[in-house]
């Protein structure tokens, strides 16, 4: 999946899309929240205030940071939101966008900070400077590189991120006696050691090539998925032996343990390792930890992306997406965007592994979230407005880093009846709607229990 997306070598996000043809929107491979409607990042610049205001209104120190920022729709919108709250707006120290692709670094910065904006070059990333708001801006290709610093105050938001970090599939398979491949020679040749039962034990999916010949009938290519495309290059078979993976990560968490014991023999599970990495590194920025101290924990997390909310370990979700159209994830790597359900418990359970100054909320469907957020009353505001300004809102922006914004949605919204349309589909519960099949997760500053975050239940602080 790595090499697929991000590889300098024909990767999906750098480089291996023909000139003219974008990954997003109608015209692209997929649509997100933030290129249908303006709604959707408004609304999380709203949540990053009633944070801000709850963790008592600093007046400097805050980071915004933005982890696979797409074509910076949301950090702008966020931008904009956040200008009409001062207070917050000046407590802002700088932003940092996390982005692998050179091709989407460049179309962040000409949305944020205009075409002719010079983008320098230093140890930490690449730098220019937000025209709306004259703040720095930062470019990194992995969220290491930026620095934590213990009087920062990071808000994180982190949309449609995770569900596309490389993945690890694995089988459960009965091992016969004496063949445990997971062994050492040394124990292998212990008579203490030996068994006379089988064993239970993981094993890894391996990316394999398809045999010469191989059609969409011969390798059993799902309904689901369009056969428009050539029969897959590729295909996943079980590993002979186990792997170093295979001997780990199942092992890692007592949820996956309970799945070998309680299914046996056919477990399937995921595991994504990188998605550990990343909400370690969020937990300590807001709650600190033993390598990074912190003597008030500070900041917050919003993670929003699809998966299940119950707690299941995703199985058999490695998907790939072409032209709005399931496709094999393994036909024409490079050309197709690949992604897998995000396991949100495991992202709960790194975090707080990670730092004893956090607490988790959610996962909570994006619709409640929303609905919460007020998103119905936002956008009966902005019908109300554009229908006052026979069809150019004063509510919405009209400067020229907006118009390439609005461009770049699916719905220009310039008409109530699109603005209605969009809104609704971020939050329609049904199967081709956004608002069930997509969470939101929050993380916090641990408070012992004495306030909830807006959208998880709880309410704007005074």
């Amino acid at each position: 999946m790595r090499m697929c997306l991000t590889s300098d070598i024909g990767g999906y996000y750098s480089g291996a899309i023909p000139e003219g043809r974008d990954q997003f929107g109608l015209k692209g491979d997929f649509v997100t929240s933030p290129e249908i409607s303006q709604v959707f990042g408004e609304l999380i610049g709203i949540w990053f205030v009633t944070e801000w205001i709850a963790q008592g209104r600093p007046s400097r120190g805050v980071e915004l940071i933005e982890v696979g920022p797409g074509r910076g729709t949301l950090m702008n919108d966020i931008l904009r939101t956040i200008q009409s709250f001062p207070a917050m707006a000046d407590s802002i120290d700088a932003i940092y966008m996390v982005e692998a692709s050179r091709e989407l670094r460049a179309t962040q910065k000409n949305l944020l900070c205009g075409d002719d904006a010079p983008m320098t070059e230093s140890k930490v990333g690449y730098h220019s400077i937000c025209r709306n708001t004259s703040l720095p801006i930062v470019w990194t290709e992995t969220i290491k590189s930026i620095p934590i610093v213990p009087e920062k105050m990071p808000f994180i938001v982190a949309h449609e991120f995770f569900d596309a970090l490389p993945i690890h599939a694995f089988e459960c398979i009965e091992v016969p006696p004496n063949q445990d491949a997971a062994r050492s020679d040394a124990d292998k040749s212990s008579p203490s050691t030996r068994t006379t039962k089988p064993t239970l034990q993981w094993r890894e999916m391996l990316v394999s090539p398809t045999p010469p010949g191989s059609t969409h009938d011969s390798l059993r290519t799902p309904p689901s998925q369009s056969r428009e495309t050539p029969p897959p290059d590729f295909q996943l078979t079980l590993a002979q032996a186990a792997t170093r993976h295979s001997m780990y990560l199942p092992e890692s968490s007592p949820r996956y343990r309970a799945i070998k014991s309680r299914t046996g023999v056919g477990a399937l599970l995921e595991v994504c390792p990188d998605a550990a990495l990343y909400a370690s590194d969020f937990a300590a920025r807001i709650g600190g930890s033993a390598q990074h101290p912190k003597a008030k924990p500070s900041g917050v997390a919003l993670i929003l992306d699809y998966g299940p909310g119950d707690g299941t370990v995703p199985t058999n979700t490695l998907r790939g997406i072409r032209r709005h159209r399931r496709v094999s994830p393994f036909a024409e790597p490079g050309l197709t965007d690949l992604s897998a359900d995000v396991d949100f418990a495991a992202i709960a359970e790194a975090s707080m592994r990670a730092s004893e100054g956090i607490e988790v909320h959610g996962p909570v469907d994006q619709a409640a979230f929303l609905e919460a957020m007020g998103i119905r009353e936002r956008a009966e505001i902005l019908i109300k407005s554009l229908a006052g300004a026979g069809g150019n809102s004063p509510d919405s922006p009209t400067d020229d880093a907006t118009a390439v914004a609005d461009d770049a949605r699916e719905q220009r919204e310039s008409a109530p009846a699109d603005i209605e349309r969009a809104w609704k589909r971020l939050i329609d519960r049904g199967p081709g709607g956004m608002g069930k099949v997509y969470k939101a997760l929050a993380i916090l500053p641990e408070n012992d229990g004495r306030r909830r975050p807006v959208g998880f239940g709880g309410a704007v602080a005074a």
